[in-house]
């Protein structure tokens, strides 16, 4: 999924959720279970850290829409939806991490993030392209619909 599919959906349930830590532990549990849905990656195995202000952008969509948001319905409970938002990015951060930084105390993490996807990295269909990223708007728009 894109991140601004991830952020939306932890905005979502972080205003959803009363406690805290459990926005905290289910918005990371919701982030594995979207991946399981067919999607494209804009970014893949043969990427280059110069590719990556493909990710600067999509967080810059995500928390512009959430600040949009925000502005709009000044009662939401910000501190769970901020919560829902960083921990609905910590898989995609570990994985980050760990090919980026070469910090190896992630690689099970990212070995069982890459699992749950339902296409393998370089197949034709993890490509970003319209047809492989119906998933992300359609949790993206229900998101939206929970959070407003």
């Amino acid at each position: 999924m894109i991140l601004t599919t991830h952020i939306l959906s932890g905005a979502a349930l972080g205003a959803s959720v009363k406690n805290p830590y459990a926005v905290a532990g289910l918005a990371v549990i919701l982030h594995f279970m979207l991946d399981i849905f067919p999607h494209g990656d804009y970014l893949n195995k043969k990427s280059r850290l110069r590719e990556f202000w493909k990710v600067a952008v999509d967080i810059a969509i995500g928390l512009g829409i959430v600040a949009a948001v925000f502005s709009q319905n000044p009662t939401l409970e910000k501190n769970n939806i901020v919560v829902g938002v960083f921990f609905s990015l910590i898989p995609d951060g570990t994985t980050f991490l760990y090919i980026w930084m070469k910090i190896k105390f992630f690689k099970p993490l990212k070995d069982f993030h890459e699992h749950l996807h339902y296409y393998k990295n370089g197949e034709l269909g993890r490509e970003f392209r319209l047809g492989n990223n119906l998933w992300d708007v359609l949790f993206s728009l229900i998101s939206l619909i929970f959070l407003i």
